[in-house]
């Protein structure tokens, strides 16, 4: 690392090991083999001694696959590899879990070391959606593993949700919103089904087994929005609704306190580096992307060397776009000033015509210091997002 550089504050670690492949995901995961797992823990090792000397993190997020999976003994492999290189001690440090594989053990043991907020993937309340998404949890499962982590001492808690799986009626949905609030966690995250290429899901789509109805999915978004708003969460990022703790009620545009710290990095274009197999990370204008295969991944580490498939630098106006356009995933949307700050473009000479075309369409809100996406135009985000990146 050059002296003038300053360090990376963003770390993401991908855990690519499950119980069971889900029918819709198309992240890269595998199932847990004994031999396997404990030679990616070694190789893990071997990365994050690699870039240590280039991070002091602020946020730390290990995502999967069910990262939740690992036993005692990895888990304390790495936590003691991170705490050796000096790793620890983040603000914020997010674990994935599915609740299956929560113990209070593990709890116990990730306390310890300074995890702080778990994400748990819940997707359903129905016990046939859980069954109809290939999920390995219960209903069951999800209220007992939620109370072991509080028992645990976690106050910063998420739960994932999907909807507009393919039988799922809004009564079901309802019944599902309702009892995912009453349990009182600080986040919610919630997304639409994407029917990915190479999914079950997909394949089932294609079959003819089901249809898409766009009608009931747009309809199910705005009774999340209403019912989470309802409840004193505070929608940030479209997928994403947060606690506030602070003493007067944040305007709509404001970033809750209890948001994931970890996430408004990526948002707004910042640094991070991405460990484990498949992980991206974005370095001094670089994007790098690790293989995809687990045993490939270990190979090359147990060379010395770090497993990344491609690296391809970024011109500034080409990350300039991007930027903007993961940006306006939020609720606040972008500041002039700060969008300057953060790229070195100003966004509306830059992108006039992409904030007038979305501006006239009543998908955009333009104010004298900033620009952001309206509540109909976030519906339509990845829409909207095409015309900002060049």
């Amino acid at each position: 690392m050059t002296e003038t550089r300053p360090p990376v504050t963003s770390l993401y670690i991908h855990v690519p090991f499950c119980a069971a492949k889900c029918e819709y995901c198309a992240f890269f995961s595998e199932a847990a083999q004994g031999d396997l797992v404990n030679r990616y823990v070694a190789a893990l090792g071997r990365e994050l001694e690699i870039v240590a000397p280039e991070l002091k993190p602020r946020t730390i997020f290990f995502g999967g696959g069910t990262p939740s999976l690992l036993n005692l003994a990895q888990w304390k492999t790495i936590l003691q590899a991170m705490e050796r290189l000096n790793l620890l001690g983040a603000e914020e440090f997010t674990i994935e879990s599915n609740p299956a594989t929560v113990s209070a053990d593990k709890c116990k043991l990730l306390r310890d070391y300074g995890v702080n907020r778990v994400s748990m993937g819940v997707q359903s309340l129905d016990e046939n959606l859980l069954d109809r998404l290939g999920r390995v949890h219960s209903r069951e499962m999800v209220f007992k593993s939620y109370d072991t982590l509080r028992a645990a001492g976690f106050d910063n808690l998420n739960l994932d949700l999907m909807f507009a799986i393919p039988t799922q009626t809004m009564d079901i949905w309802r019944a599902t919103l309702r009892e995912a609030i009453s349990m009182q966690s600080e986040h919610l995250s919630s997304y639409e089904v994407i029917y990915e290429d190479d999914t079950p899901l997909f394949h089932q789509l294609q079959a003819g087994e089901f249809a898409v109805d766009e009608e009931l999915a747009c309809a199910m978004y705005d009774e999340l929005l209403a019912t989470s708003t309802a409840a004193g969460f505070h929608q940030y990022e479209i997928a994403n609704y947060a606690r506030d703790n602070s003493a007067f009620r944040p305007p709509p545009s404001a970033i809750p306190s209890r948001a994931c710290q970890h996430n408004l990095n990526y948002w707004r274009g910042g640094q991070f580096h991405g460990l484990g197999p498949s992980a991206t990370g974005y370095v001094a204008g670089v994007r790098t992307k690790n293989w995809s295969n687990t045993q490939l991944y270990c190979e090359q580490l147990e060379k010395g060397k770090r497993a990344i498939e491609s690296r391809e630098e970024l011109s500034p106006l080409r990350r300039a776009g991007e930027t903007a356009a993961f940006g306006l995933r939020m609720n606040a949307g972008w500041n002039f000033a700060e969008f300057q700050q953060t790229t070195g473009f100003d966004l509306r000479s830059g992108w006039a015509a992409a904030i007038g075309e979305l501006t006239a369409k009543g998908w955009g809100e333009l104010t004298a210091e900033n620009f952001r996406l309206s509540p109909r135009g976030l519906r339509f985000a990845d829409a909207a997002a095409e015309l900002f990146l060049r």
